[in-house]
């Protein structure tokens, strides 16, 4: 599928079908890394004149140190593509999560979006750089982990699959997880070039 180019980079061939398979998949986890009680930080932080108090800047982009930290996401997929850095230790996974939770949020959407800006809407080649292949990557597996956590994907999905009936209507579901693989699979073999 996925072939390097000279510079570092990579191309593609996607089809239209798959271009729009790509784009329908990838919404969704934008949509559910989107948090309305938990804004993202400013993107641009002001300049220096253009703020008289450091400190209420940063407690405006970070939160106060006295704000309560968040919890792991109620939705299994949120959590599992925001996961606890200590699981052993709420306390610590609270405080770790109150400081880099929106960040990571805005990191994932911003991978999902630079899928979805190089995508053609109707297939066709797509040349991405080292940077953007590397977004791509990062956008899959995110897309990956959302339709693992719904399927209840195990490492055994090959048998997994293989057990399903024919009319199961999730068997389409765990093609496109297997396709996904196959895609994710073979950028990473290009990028290793």
């Amino acid at each position: 599928m996925f072939r390097s180019t000279r510079d570092g980079g990579v191309t593609v061939r996607l089809s239209g079908g798959e271009a729009t398979l790509l784009r329908s998949l990838v919404v969704p986890v934008m949509k559910l890394l989107t948090d309305p009680e938990r804004p993202s930080p400013p993107s641009e932080a002001a300049a220096p004149d253009e703020s008289a108090d450091l400190f209420a800047d940063l407690e405006r982009q970070f939160g106060s140190p006295d704000e309560p930290a968040p919890e792991l996401p109620a939705d299994p997929v949120v959590a599992r593509l925001l996961p606890d850095a200590y699981q052993d230790d709420p306390e610590k996974a609270g405080e770790f999560r109150k400081y880099t939770e929106s960040s990571l949020r805005e990191s994932k959407k911003y991978f999902a979006q630079t899928l979805l800006e190089t995508l053609p809407a109707d297939g066709g080649k797509v040349r991405l750089t080292g940077d953007q292949a590397r977004d791509w990557l990062r956008a899959l597996n995110d897309i990956r982990l959302m339709f693992g956590v719904r399927l209840e994907v195990t490492e055994d999905f090959d048998e997994q699959l293989a057990a399903l009936d024919p009319q199961d209507p999730r068997l389409a579901a765990f093609e496109v997880y297997g396709w996904l693989g196959a895609v994710q699979e073979s950028l990473v073999r290009a990028l290793d070039r």
